[in-house]
């Protein structure tokens, strides 16, 4: 598992955990050292945080930005206001186009349009959710790799290595990296498959 969000400065992993305790690590490194070069990352996507590290510690951990909760399995209802549906139930009214050959399926499917569709949405996320979840972890290697090695040995043949699921040939390709990135990356390129 990955942790929430990483700390590097430049090829040296500073810090993982929570937002704060990584911004704190970060925060401390800086008035150690002005010049430092913090990148801050969510952990499970990589995506760049922002941390605005002006003023003391306290100050930096309260201007941290109020980040979504991770998306859960079953997501709640939004606090629409009420119509069609059943908000209690966390249904909620929405439109959809499709063909008249759609609809007409969907009219003599046992219970309705309504529960027809939520059982195809529910099967395809039970059969696509491998795929999803390798496509996800892809993504963040890729996204983590081209702000962090973009400019080191083997990264483009390492990309095509990861895209083409070929874990021996990635893992050789990036060995000469920097330790922190180097096995951040495996970490990030993997996390959807059990070691």
């Amino acid at each position: 598992m990955n942790p929430a969000y990483v700390a590097f400065e430049n090829e040296h992993c500073i810090a993982a955990g929570d937002l704060s305790d990584v911004a704190r690590a970060a925060k401390q490194l800086l008035e150690r050292r002005k010049d430092a070069a913090i990148l801050v990352f969510n952990g499970r996507t990589s995506a760049l945080v922002d941390i605005d590290y002006r003023g003391s510690v306290d100050d930096v951990l309260a201007r941290l930005p109020k980040l979504a909760p991770p998306p859960s399995e079953e997501p709640a209802a939004p606090a629409a206001p009420r119509g069609p549906g059943r908000p209690k139930l966390g249904v909620v009214a929405r439109e959809i186009t499709l063909l008249p050959r759609h609809w007409d399926w969907l009219a003599q499917q046992k219970g309705g349009a309504s529960v027809a569709i939520r059982k195809l949405i529910d099967e395809a996320r039970r059969s696509s959710g491998d795929k999803d979840r390798t496509r996800a972890a892809q993504e963040a290697a890729y996204r983590f790799m081209t702000t962090m090695a973009g400019n080191r040995p083997n990264y483009e043949d390492a990309i095509r290595a990861l895209f083409a699921h070929d874990r021996r040939r990635f893992t050789t390709l990036i060995a000469d990296w920097p330790v922190d990135i180097r096995d951040h990356t495996v970490k990030l390129a993997y996390s959807d498959q059990a070691d």
